[in-house]
C-alpha cells in the first residue's frame, strides 16, 4: 500500500514520499524499508536512526530530514489503526468439527466454528461468527455473543453470559466456584456457589486468568474492560466499563472497581474494597479489606496510599540510609 494511501485510511496528512510502498509494521529498531513504525515523545530521538520507510509521528515533530511520515494526534493509536488495515485478519473458520461434543437444545448460529474436541452443554446459545478453538469446555446454559473468539483450552462454567466480541485467550477459567467457606466447628464447610458470570461486550481477558461465579448474584465485568494474563477475579467482584488491569493482579470476594480505573501489576486488593472511577493503583500495590480509593486518585504501596505521600516516605528512607541508619533503629 502506498503512504499517501494509508494516510487517506487513517485519515491524516503525510509528507515526503507518497509513492512509497508500505507493506508491513515494525518497531523503530527493527523496521526496514518498506515497514510503517511510530515515534512517541521518549523516542524522537531514535526516529533518525530508523530505517522505517515511513514513520507515525506526532503533529509537532520537527521533519529536518526531511523523511516520510504521517502527522496524526496519537502515534501509538494511529499505529494500531493501520496494523488492522496493512494485516487484516482472515476470515473467520467456520462449521463444527466431526470430534466436537454438542449437548442437546443447544442453539448454534450457522457461521460459528467449533473447533475439535470441544464440548458444549446442554441448551448453550452460540452466536453468530464465534469461534470456539480446539479443546474448550462449555458448560451448560452458556451464551456466546456474535463475534466473539474463545481460544484454545478455555473453561466456561455452566450459565456464564459471554458478551459480543469478546475475547478469551487459552487457559481462561470463567465462572469456577469462588472462595467460599464457612468455620463449622473445627472444620470449614463449603457455602454454595450458586451464582454466575456475566462479561460485557469487547471484554478481552488473558491467558490463565480466572474469573469466578458468585456465591449468590452475580460476578461482573463490564463493556470494553482489558484483563492481561494470570488475573484473578474472584466471587461477586463488579468491574466496571473499560477498566485495564496488569498480569498477576488479585480480586478478593466482593470487591467493585468503577469506570476506567487503572490496575497495575501484581496488585492485592482486599475483601469489598472499592475502586471508584478514573483511579490508579500502581504496580505491586496492596487495597486493604474495605479500603475506599477515591475516584480519580493515584494510589501507590503496601498498604496503598496516596501517590505523593508514598513518594515522601520513599524520600525520607533514602535519606535515613544515607546516615547509615535504618527505620527502628537508635
Amino acid at each position: 500500500m502506498r503512504v499517501r494511501e494509508l494516510a487517506g485510511r487513517i485519515e491524516s496528512n503525510w509528507e515526503g514520499d507518497g509513492d512509497r510502498e508500505i507493506s508491513g509494521a515494525a518497531g523503530l529498531e527493527e523496521a526496514r524499508e518498506t515497514d510503517l513504525s511510530f515515534i512517541t515523545q521518549r523516542t524522537l530521538k531514535q526516529a533518525g536512526e530508523s530505517r522505517a520507510g515511513c514513520l507515525l509521528v506526532p503533529a509537532d515533530f520537527p521533519n529536518q530530514d526531511r523523511r516520510t511520515v504521517i502527522r496524526v494526534l496519537d502515534p501509538r493509536e494511529a499505529m494500531a489503526r493501520a496494523i488492522a488495515i496493512l494485516h487484516p485478519a482472515g476470515a473467520p473458520p467456520r462449521g463444527i468439527h466431526p470430534s466436537a461434543v454438542i449437548g442437546e437444545n443447544c442453539e448454534i448460529a450457522g457461521d460459528a466454528f467449533i473447533g475439535p474436541l470441544v464440548t458444549i452443554g446442554r441448551g448453550a446459545r452460540i452466536g453468530a461468527r464465534v469461534a470456539i478453538h480446539a479443546g474448550t469446555s462449555i458448560g451448560d446454559e452458556v451464551e456466546i455473543g456474535e463475534g466473539s473468539i474463545i481460544y484454545p483450552n478455555v473453561t466456561i462454567y455452566g450459565q456464564a453470559r459471554i458478551g459480543r466480541e469478546v475475547i478469551l485467550h487459552s487457559g481462561c477459567v470463567i465462572g469456577a466456584d469462588g472462595f467460599g467457606f464457612v468455620l463449622t466447628g473445627r472444620e470449614y464447610r463449603k457455602f454454595p456457589q450458586i451464582g454466575w458470570v456475566e462479561i460485557g461486550d469487547r471484554v478481552e481477558i488473558g491467558a490463565n486468568s480466572c474469573v469466578d461465579r458468585a456465591a449468590l448474584g452475580v460476578t461482573s465485568i463490564g463493556e470494553g474492560t482489558k484483563l492481561d494474563n494470570m488475573v484473578h477475579v474472584a466471587h461477586n467482584c463488579k468491574i466496571g466499563r473499560h477498566v485495564v488491569i496488569a498480569a498477576q493482579t488479585g480480586f478478593s470476594g466482593g470487591v467493585e472497581v468503577g469506570d476506567y480505573a487503572v490496575i497495575g501489576g501484581q496488585v492485592g486488593v482486599g475483601d469489598k474494597a472499592k475502586i471508584e472511577a478514573g483511579a490508579v493503583v500502581g504496580s505491586g500495590s496492596g487495597v486493604l479489606t474495605s479500603k475506599i480509593v477515591h475516584a480519580g486518585e493515584v494510589m501507590w504501596g503496601t498498604p496503598a496510599r496516596p501517590l505523593r505521600e508514598y513518594l515522601r516516605q520513599l524520600a525520607a528512607l533514602s535519606r535515613l540510609a544515607k546516615k547509615g541508619k535504618t527505620p527502628g533503629t537508635a
